[in-house]
């Protein structure tokens, strides 16, 4: 039996550049199955994904296995040096699947629906990060941004390019943007408020900081979900809760906004951010695997 792709759509493309196409997967010349396969300049380098994979007639029989092995051939045609594939958390014989054929696990995304705003811990206070520090911050968060693509298994490069191609298109007019929410953490203790002692006005100390797009994409059932694009602790304030303030915070900001369902990807050898998430009533969506084509 000879199982091979055919293209069931047009060649589109996508934004910045891209393509993407819809490709069956035909056992002996008879559909059996679909896939897409999606590829996206990034940084000089095109990056690859194979998506909507799905076998309706004859699993078992090795056709997703020969349909990605044959997605990853267009995406080589198409001078993609990366591969990733997104897999729903529920579908357990596609993430065997991907473990098969190489790739590895490199994000998880996490959500949750949001019902009463949470309290803030006592002794913290927050403050929108404005125009004059926005170009500082934004270098603080893609260098963070390009340390946790780093440990996902990026090279140095590749981390670069995609961190700053994230940035752009969602933060196009700097700290003021429309539906983002930039927030600073400060810690509200006496020592460090204006005035305090009687001496000059000092700045507060700063604990962290979060980036929220409270519309990021819109749910089938046409409801908004937000995404936590960055939570920062100041390296010298970890390890005393300030993440899970500024995860409240987030949902806070969320609920004030109208939105009651946000999401966030998180690296998957982020074990403490995995907890605390977990801990938090976040539930994992899907992952994602990705492996470099040879």
């Amino acid at each position: 039996m000879t199982t091979t792709l055919r293209p069931e759509s047009p060649e589109t493309p996508v934004a910045g550049g891209g393509r993407t196409r819809r490709w069956q997967i035909r056992a002996n010349g008879r559909p059996v199955g679909a896939l897409r396969t999606t590829a996206t300049p990034v940084g000089g380098e095109h990056w690859g994904a194979i998506s909507e994979l799905e076998v309706w007639e004859g699993r078992g029989r090795g056709r997703a296995t020969i349909g990605a092995l044959a997605a990853e051939e267009v995406l080589r045609g198409w001078d993609c040096t990366r591969v990733d594939v997104d897999i729903p958390e529920g579908a357990h014989a596609a993430r065997q699947l991907a473990a098969t054929l190489g790739y590895t696990e490199r994000m998880r995304n996490m959500a949750k629906q949001l019902t009463a705003p949470p309290d803030l811990p006592g002794g913290v206070g927050a403050r929108p990060i404005d125009a004059e520090e926005f170009p500082a911050w934004l270098g603080e968060a893609r260098a963070s941004h390009r340390r946790q693509l780093r440990t996902s298994g990026l090279s140095e490069a590749q981390a670069r390019a995609r961190s700053e191609a994230a940035a752009p298109g969602t933060l196009a007019q700097g700290a003021d943007t429309p539906g983002v929410v930039l927030r600073r953490l400060y810690a509200a203790d006496d020592s460090n408020a204006p005035g305090a002692a009687g001496g000059a006005a000092q700045a507060p100390t700063a604990l962290g900081s979060l980036w929220v797009e409270l519309r990021r994409v819109e749910l089938p059932d046409g409801h908004p979900l937000a995404w936590v694009m960055g939570v920062e602790v100041d390296e010298s304030r970890r390890g005393h809760g300030h993440g899970r303030t500024l995860m409240l915070l987030a949902e806070r900001e969320c609920l004030a906004a109208g939105v009651h369902h946000l999401g966030l990807n998180v690296f998957s050898g982020n074990d403490p951010a995995i907890r605390l998430y977990t801990s938090l009533g976040y539930r994992v969506t899907n992952r994602i695997f990705g492996k470099t084509l040879i």
